[in-house]
């Protein structure tokens, strides 16, 4: 009996997540309903199926991979993405390790005034800061985008990993240091290590930020060839008052494939909660 009802709540719990669930993938189910139907069904106002009734067709990922530079903003936002991505998880490691570690006066404001930069809006700081990337050289290039992107990774992933790193003992370090271990090799031997769950959530989370700016990408992106996905498909597929739906859809739709793949396959590792090895040290 007491298996019966193991089972039994397991299963309630179980069902009781599906409405969640459900409101999580909604959005991508319509991504993909609208991406397959037909012009006729989507501008159909009286149509609110959940179905495609009309027939499916590839034709809106046709015209968005033929018709459109599409595959060339894919890499453009992969390739920003990245390397903006690894030079703020780098950047972002180095700090929070050394307001942890290394203390001075007014560390502790000084972090919490790094959170505070984040939270400023984009919308205030795109001007000053297009105009530090006119004054580098880099207008209408991927570099200025690579930049800028640190500016507000940086502030979220150094807050995010202060308080991992308070986590992490300071015993093992002391240890290390007392056998010889440089700063740098308890940072790169131990601390990496142990905190490693919490870099590959800042990693994700800087990525998934890169991923989907708009405001820097519109602005200090002119020409077509440089634009990321966020940039060319509103300015490609959204004209005055007219949205092709379609090719929006499909478009956003493979914009969550790099998104999806990276949590994917990283989400387990964090799960797995590697912090549980500090006891072998």
């Amino acid at each position: 009996m007491s298996a019966l009802r193991r089972r039994v709540g397991m299963i309630g719990a179980y069902v009781g997540l599906l409405p969640y669930l459900g409101f999580a993938l909604f959005p991508f189910y319509w991504m993909l309903l609208t991406s397959l139907r037909r012009n006729a069904e989507i501008y159909d106002v009286t149509n609110l199926s959940f179905l495609v009734q009309k027939g499916t067709t590839l034709q809106h990922y046709v015209f968005l991979l033929t018709r459109t530079q599409f595959p060339m903003w894919f890499w453009n936002s992969l390739v920003v993405s990245i390397v903006a991505t690894g030079l703020s998880v780098v950047i972002s490691t180095a700090a929070a390790y050394g307001l942890v570690r290394i203390p001075f006066r007014g560390s502790a404001a000084f972090s919490i005034g790094i959170f505070v930069t984040y939270l400023v809006p984009p919308t205030l700081l795109f001007i000053p800061l297009s105009r530090v990337v006119t004054a580098l050289g880099l207008s209408d290039s991927l570099l200025s985008l690579i930049v800028t992107y640190p500016t507000f990774v940086v502030p979220f992933c150094t807050w995010l990993l202060i308080s991992y790193f308070a986590t992490i003992p300071k015993e093992l370090e002391e240890s290390a240091i007392v056998d010889g271990a440089t700063r740098r090799q308890v940072l790169m031997k131990i601390v990496l290590p142990l905190a490693l769950p919490g870099v590959v959530t800042a990693t994700l989370f800087s990525f998934t930020l890169a991923w989907g700016e708009f405001i820097y990408a519109m602005t200090f992106i002119a020409s077509g060839t440089h634009k990321t996905l966020t940039a060319g498909t509103v300015a490609e597929l959204i004209r005055g008052d007219v949205f092709y739906w379609g090719p929006l859809m499909a478009g956003a739709l493979l914009a969550s494939v790099p998104v999806v793949i990276a949590y994917g396959s990283l989400m387990d590792y964090y799960v797995s909660g590697l912090v549980t090895g500090a006891t072998k040290y």
